[in-house]
């Protein structure tokens, strides 16, 4: 499983409408709002990396209101939840 923080920058106001787009996008299991340079977080699954790669280049950065991203891949077996004890 790959999984990715993608961080958008949208054009000014364009934020609801990416957030509403993004969320029809098969794979991305959550997005937000929020404050700083970029305007949306979002968390991408996928089976393998090449299909997120598909996920970010087709369907997230060649949405409308969308001018740039940022892709942070997740490293396999370096991750921890919140409810789980640290390895």
């Amino acid at each position: 499983m790959a999984e990715a923080f993608i961080l958008i920058n949208t054009e000014i106001g364009g934020e609801s409408e990416v957030l509403k787009a993004l969320m029809n996008i098969e794979g991305v299991e959550e997005a937000y709002v929020v404050y700083g340079v970029y305007d949306i977080v979002a968390k991408i699954t996928a089976p393998d990396i090449e299909t997120l790669k598909k996920i970010v280049s087709t369907n997230i950065r060649k949405m409308p209101k969308v001018k740039s991203t940022l892709t942070m891949m997740v490293v396999e077996g370096r991750k921890i939840n919140a409810t789980e004890p640290a390895r």
